[in-house]
């Protein structure tokens, strides 16, 4: 067989086959008391663990102990996201290090700790020998999310005790990762767009004083240049990516495939795979390439025009007729999610430098709408707000970074969570991870294969 990607009539067929054998209907979970995707009905997540790293709060006890949706708060280690971004945003500083180093070690560094830190993410930040040229620019990809994974898994043979997972060397190992996932990222970009896009190919090497955010635009560009407010946006954006919670569907992965006792990089490897996914990681995606079609088929400043088209988007009658606003909706958050409140705030300063106010106006014209049109459209259990992806996607936009890097950019931030968890699970946990499932299928006899 010459072609392994064609789907051969046979294979259609057998296709054809396994949808006819399924028979789990949607009404069987309910019947089932399943709670389908680990939720109920009115967004509330099963309790699967303990954390101590972050906190969402998206509800609050009226006066008669009844919850009721508030907006949308976020913890990393007990400190509210909203308050550590201001702390370092007021002080003029990048926050992404300092945010790693709560995540981690659930305290804010001193500036001693905080120099003493950022220096040894600067020592790791590089790659063996030889690396980016055997196993990056030599097997260039398609998909910059299975690129870094590979690129992770290839990083097992280099390390010489790969396999221990003792705290300080699964520390180790985490540390690294932080520091290696933006050239993991960048290079595989880069080998991309020379090898499939027929574009000259540079690779800058890191420089040890810049901070993560101010690294990763330096070897992105060819110029190496960038704005401080550019430098300081992506920086932004980092943070509120870092974490969110343990049971977003990578964070929980990590848990799951370290509960087994795996080494780190098959675990960050799993947690990558759930990442790629439209319904995480990919999402800004989604909201940019709805935008865009928004932007080919309707006149933009014409607010009933919008509305229509959002309508249309719930109908499945417009962009990829899947029934979704995307960028609007969140599984916890109903009222607002508070990464998409700071980022909008900060959005809108870089489209002023950008000159790109009438595309922040449409985003806010979207995100006031969209609530309502969803409302009259669908029944739901809870409020509906922008979340972080309807403005993250614009500001990667604005930074001019390349749609194959939305979802690695989402990775480079969140390594710093899942490294937490990845120590949270391996100090704290004595079970492997393994919930149970209802089989509905009914018994059969075996029938031989000559009565068949």
């Amino acid at each position: 067989m010459n072609n392994y990607s064609e789907v051969t009539p046979y294979i259609q067929a057998l296709a054809a086959l396994s949808d006819l054998s399924n028979n789990i209907s949607p009404q069987m979970y309910s019947e089932n008391n399943v709670k389908r995707g680990l939720r109920d009905l009115d967004g509330t997540g099963v309790v699967a663990g303990l954390t101590e790293i972050s906190t969402i709060i998206a509800k609050e006890k009226d006066a008669t102990g009844e919850p009721v949706p508030c907006d949308g708060r976020l913890y990393y280690r007990g400190i509210n996201v909203r308050s550590l971004v201001k702390g370092f945003a007021d002080d003029g500083r990048f926050g992404f290090e300092e945010t790693v180093y709560l995540l981690l070690f659930s305290k804010l560094p001193n500036k001693a700790e905080l120099e003493e830190f950022s220096a040894e993410l600067a020592k790791y930040r590089t790659l063996p020998p030889s690396f980016v040229r055997d196993m990056i620019l030599k097997a260039p990809g398609k998909d910059m999310m299975n690129i870094l994974s590979r690129s992770v898994l290839a990083l097992y043979a280099y390390d010489e005790n790969p396999d221990d997972v003792s705290t300080a060397n699964v520390l180790r190992q985490c540390i690294a990762l932080i520091a290696q996932f933006p050239l993991l990222a960048v290079y595989g970009y880069q080998s991309f767009r020379h090898y499939h896009n027929g574009q000259s190919l540079f690779i800058h090497y890191p420089k040890p004083g810049l901070s993560t955010a101010e690294n990763l635009l330096y070897i992105l560009r060819e110029n190496g240049e960038y704005s401080p407010l550019e430098a300081k946006l992506l920086d932004i954006a980092l943070v509120l990516h870092a974490e969110h919670g343990g049971g977003n569907n990578s964070t929980f992965t990590t848990h799951v495939v370290t509960s087994s006792g795996t080494d780190t990089y098959s675990a960050v490897s799993a947690a990558l795979g759930s990442l790629k996914g439209p319904r995480h990681g990919g999402a800004n995606i989604k909201v940019m390439q709805m935008f865009d079609d928004m932007k080919a088929n309707i006149d933009t400043k014409n607010k009933a025009a919008i509305a229509e088209y959002l309508t249309k988007l719930l109908d499945k009658d417009a962009f990829d007729r899947a029934g979704l606003i995307y960028g609007m909706g969140h599984a916890v958050y109903s009222i607002s999610d508070p990464r998409a409140d700071i980022l909008r705030t900060f959005a809108k300063k870089l489209s002023v430098e950008k000159g790109m106010e009438e595309e922040f106006e449409l985003y806010e014209t979207v995100e006031n709408l969209a609530p309502k049109i969803i409302a009259e459209k669908r029944r739901i259990y809870k409020g509906v707000s922008a979340n972080v992806d309807f403005y993250s996607g614009m500001v990667y936009k604005m930074l001019g970074l390349p749609y194959e890097l939305f979802t690695p950019i989402f990775a480079i931030a969140r390594i710093a969570g899942w490294s937490a968890h990845r120590i949270e699970e391996i100090q704290n946990a004595g079970k492997i991870i393994r919930p149970a499932y209802i089989s509905v299928k009914s018994d059969r006899e075996y029938i031989p294969l000559n009565e068949r």
